[in-house]
């Protein structure tokens, strides 16, 4: 089936006893059981669920895995994933990642004997020269927040080298844009917070993959940890894949035009967008992605002057996320990447000027409208 069509169908059927179309919310803890181990193949809600099944098996057709897990959070799925990681293994980690990856990684993960190293990988053969051994290859790209890009499918053959677990984090692009699996990654994991859902209205993560031994451990974990999604934010983001296929080129059209006033404005030092000819990863998107996506950096040099731009702004709300369908604005250095030390987000370039923008779907003239008036102020 095509991707539009996997969107609004995958995983999805008629209600067997009422044939509603839409998957129902089974709002229900556990199963009435026959007589001792005789059911219907299903015993308590932790385990399973016809909603959160349903997600599972409409995300794993959009990103071409066997399976899918989801989680209460993206960082869920993310400790999840990481929980294939033994103690006094080492991982390796894209060097500009999501704040909370960080943090979980260096001051949660890192007390159970697991090795986090974070290397540049947005030039593939200079991280492999510098990678060493590890068991887990951990990767965004484009990052958060510099919008680094990284080469899936020369990454993914220095993981296979070391038979080593190669994940990436996709959401940014979300599978309309970009399939990792398709490109060499053995997981994939999203924040379905995001773009998947759309709406800025449910919490969650999933972790799709590629291979049966990958699949037959974290649905151990997913029922043994017990991190789950709710059965009505499972709904809330079928719900919001079914229009993930209209959603996205709108979000990226307005994101290229919203780009490139922001590169107009002579008050802005510099704007991060892969969609440009001459960002260093242009070339490489191009080649392993649809699209560019709607997520923009810009440095205005100072807190200050990124301040009174934010003040300012009416349209773009201010506030953490990304990915739904109005469009927010962030400061990292205060939000998604506060967890760093200055110094931390000072070797990465993520400076106090720097803001991030995740451009939503209103119409485009008056986002740029918003952000000239809001741009005024300094």
């Amino acid at each position: 089936m095509g991707f539009a069509t996997d969107c609004i169908h995958a995983g999805q059927e008629p209600d067997p006893t009422t044939g509603a179309i839409i998957t129902p919310i089974y709002q229900t803890s556990t199963y009435v059981q026959q007589g001792i181990g005789e059911h219907k193949g299903y015993e308590y809600g932790r385990t399973h669920n016809l909603t959160r099944r349903a997600l599972e098996k409409n995300l794993a057709a959009l990103e071409a895995g066997s399976d899918a897990y989801c989680f209460a959070s993206g960082l869920a799925a993310t400790q999840a994933v990481l929980s294939l990681v033994r103690q006094g293994e080492r991982v390796v980690v894209s060097d500009n990642v999501y704040g909370g990856t960080w943090r979980l990684f260096t001051k949660i993960l890192s007390r159970y004997g697991i090795l986090f190293d974070f290397i540049d990988a947005s030039d593939a053969t200079a991280f492999e020269a510098q990678a060493g051994d590890f068991a887990l290859l951990w990767i965004e790209t484009p990052t958060n927040p510099l919008m680094k890009v990284c080469d899936i499918a020369a990454l993914a053959a220095v993981a296979r080298k070391r038979g080593a677990v190669f994940v990436v984090d996709n959401t940014f692009m979300s599978p309309f844009f970009q399939r990792p699996l398709e490109l060499g990654a053995d997981i994939v994991v999203h924040s379905t917070t995001k773009f998947l859902n759309g709406h800025s209205d449910s919490i969650g993560g999933v972790a799709v993959v590629k291979h049966a031994a990958h699949a037959d451990w974290l649905r151990y974990v997913q029922n043994a940890a017990g991190a789950i999604l709710s059965p009505f934010d499972a709904w809330l983001v079928l719900r919001g894949t079914k229009t993930l296929a209209l959603r996205m080129p709108r979000h990226e059209e307005n994101g290229r035009l919203i780009a490139q006033f922001l590169r107009d404005q002579k008050k802005i030092a510099r704007v991060y967008w892969p969609g440009f000819t001459d960002h260093p990863g242009h070339a490489i998107q191009k080649r392993q992605a649809s699209g560019f996506g709607a997520l923009i950096s810009f440095d205005l040099g100072s807190r200050e002057a990124a301040n009174r731009v934010l003040r300012k702004l009416r349209l773009c709300s201010l506030g953490e996320s990304l990915g739904g369908i109005e469009t927010l604005i962030s400061h990292p250095a205060t939000m998604t990447h506060a967890g760093y030390s200055q110094a931390e987000r000072d070797a990465l370039g993520i400076g106090d000027g720097l803001i991030r923008i995740s451009v939503g779907c209103e119409d485009a003239a008056d986002l740029i409208a918003d952000l000239a008036q809001g741009l005024a102020a300094v």
